[in-house]
């Protein structure tokens, strides 16, 4: 249910009254307080499930809705302490692989939605009575985690800031109630719920958190046209402030500064702060980090022919930076040159903001696929043992090892070096500088209205960020960035779009039937520079991709496409939409 302003006002009133009274009796500790509310918020849940299993078939969507409204009051929590069994309860409604080959089958609120809307058949009942009683028992977890979890403020602090960034991700654009389309509401609800516990740690004095709540709950209280609804101006004018806020009240609370290696780093003010992302945040130990010397060096090795078996090619013939790291191809040419490699070369600029590598995501780190590049016989073909054995005998090499690597008597160089600094060179291509980037600080000069238009479409409308999420625009899961999305969209073979394109993807790592033809969400920033798109290089302007996004992805073009994630409805975007789309897409180019 959406509230009025006036109701706004009201509940922010009660609310306020409720934690100061929990102020002046300073008995029980903040925290504790809050795990109290959970557990009673976690009956409530419980509830509204029940209430869902027992309600007629005509009031079965409503009692979903307010049900998914219960949930969206934990999301804050469960996501962060309990993310196994939010992953139960409202997780994606297709099988996911895990990169270790665990199969992760649907379950919770998604599926669930999926035999309530449009519409409920009893021909649905008795699958509707399984995943309510599989949904209740996981929902039960959070009970029972909540009666029992010792919840630290820093933690809660941190799950708060983080909930704030799931709504502008994906809490705008129906990511998780595509059938539903409740979006703005749960959106409301789960800021209503953060709102309450940030008042128990603000006091009475500092106003300037419940007015920053106050306003975005009222701006989502009135947002009713998923088309028009301005998200730009939403996360610049309401979530911006509130996450700087937020982390304002972080630091005046003195909490401990306990930090870990994320890709979204702990103590930044907003999804756009300069420094936001970790380009480290994926290095397998402290030691793989960055440096200005293994930059240096990766970046003489990535250019340097001799790692070849040839000595023909090096990284830089396929990623050539004035292509932004592309190479301009469909498909570039094997090691001998006589027949095309099996995959477009994708750009390698913020490459280390992802999880995993390649189209199908084989490789976990950098260093995996410097190795799985050096040693593929039709791409570099290199003998590492070979290799090593001429850069030790190059004096400039050796010195520049010996920098990049301080090692008491060396003797060699190490082939986990080379791998090591050439992965650091990509990490320096981090580059979240678009003009996009600069608007979203506060620069309103830096985009103009088609543009802005153009990003309002692509998280609403065109449905492009419920896959290539804000603001990376890639495919790995915010807020947490710990998991890559892999999808089917059927990508043809041919433009002409006969048959789909018989590259199989992830089913060649993970040989699951859903797998087949599945590939890595790759990123759109950067996406005007690096033509052809698509793993096989089959479309060669954002015109021709966007075109068939618009017509429902393979399937919606004829072909067979039985697994397909991809909805397959068209979007009905007008030739100017489609315009405003590209201004933005090309708002996103590196500088």
């Amino acid at each position: 249910m959406r509230l009025t302003f006036k109701a706004t006002i009201a509940c922010l009133l009660a609310v306020t009254g409720c934690c100061i009274l929990a102020f002046r009796k300073e008995k029980i500790a903040t925290s504790e307080t809050i795990r109290q509310e959970l557990v009673i918020q976690s009956d409530g849940l419980l509830a509204a499930i029940h209430r869902l299993q027992v309600a007629p078939a005509k009031d079965l969507q409503q009692r979903f809705r307010e049900a998914r409204l219960a949930y969206k009051r934990l999301e804050w929590a469960v996501e962060y302490f309990d993310p196994l069994t939010t992953r139960q309860v409202n997780g994606p409604p297709v099988p996911e692989t895990e990169l270790t080959g665990l199969v992760i089958e649907p379950d919770g609120l998604q599926v669930i939605e999926g035999l309530l809307f449009p519409k409920f058949t009893l021909s649905s009942q008795k699958e509707l009575a399984k995943r309510l009683n599989s949904l209740a028992a996981n929902a039960t977890q959070f009970q029972y985690y909540f009666t029992h979890a010792n919840l630290q403020d820093w933690q809660i602090l941190d799950a708060l800031k983080q909930e704030i960034f799931r709504v502008e991700i994906l809490g705008l654009n129906d990511f998780d109630d595509p059938l539903a389309r409740q979006c703005f509401a749960e959106s409301a609800a789960a800021l209503q719920s953060t709102q309450k516990v940030v008042l128990c740690y603000q006091g009475i004095y500092k106003l300037q958190l419940p007015y920053h709540f106050q306003q975005a709950i009222h701006y989502l209280s009135r947002s009713t046209n998923f088309d028009q609804f301005d998200r730009a101006a939403f996360i610049i004018n309401y979530a911006n402030p509130l996450t700087r806020a937020l982390t304002k009240l972080h630091k005046q609370l003195h909490l401990p500064d306990i930090r870990y290696n994320r890709l979204l780093k702990q103590d930044t003010e907003t999804l756009f702060d300069r420094n936001a992302f970790n380009r480290n945040a994926y290095i397998a130990a402290p030691e793989d980090s960055a440096t200005v010397q293994k930059i240096a060096l990766g970046k003489k090795l990535f250019f340097d022919p001799q790692l070849s078996g040839n000595g023909m090619r090096s990284c830089g013939s396929c990623h050539q930076p004035d292509k932004a790291f592309t190479d301009g191809l469909a498909k570039n040419l094997d090691l001998k040159g006589k027949r095309f490699l099996t995959r477009n070369t994708p750009t390698l600029i913020n490459a280390a903001l992802q999880p995993s590598q390649f189209y199908d995501m084989r490789a976990a780190s950098l260093e995996d696929q410097a190795h799985d590049v050096m040693s593929n016989k039709d791409e570099m073909h290199g003998d590492m043992q070979i290799s090593t054995g001429k850069l030790w005998k190059d004096a400039e090499y050796r010195k520049l090892f010996k920098d990049a690597f301080p090692v008491i008597d060396r003797k060699a160089i190490d082939t986990a070096e080379i791998m090591n600094v050439l992965a650091s060179y990509v990490r320096s291509l981090t580059e979240l500088n678009s003009r996009f980037d600069v608007y979203m600080r506060g620069d309103n000069s830096a985009l103009n209205q088609s543009e802005i238009r153009g990003f309002n479409l692509f998280m609403g409308k065109a449905r492009c960020a419920t896959c290539h999420y804000l603001p990376l625009f890639n495919g790995s899961l915010p807020p947490r960035y710990m998991q890559m999305d892999a999808e089917v969209i059927g990508v043809p073979k041919t433009k002409a779009g006969k048959a789909i394109d018989p590259d199989e993807g992830l089913y060649g790592i993970s040989p699951f039937a859903f797998n087949h033809h599945s590939f890595k969400v790759t990123a759109v920033r950067n996406a005007a520079r690096t033509a052809p798109y698509m793993h096989n290089g089959v479309y060669k302007s954002l015109e021709e991709v966007i075109d068939f996004y618009n017509k429902g992805g393979g399937a919606g073009i004829g072909l067979n496409v039985p697994n397909q994630t991809l909805a397959t409805g068209k979007l009905n975007l007008t030739a100017a939409e489609k315009k405003q789309l590209i201004a933005f897409i090309k708002s996103l180019d590196s500088r």
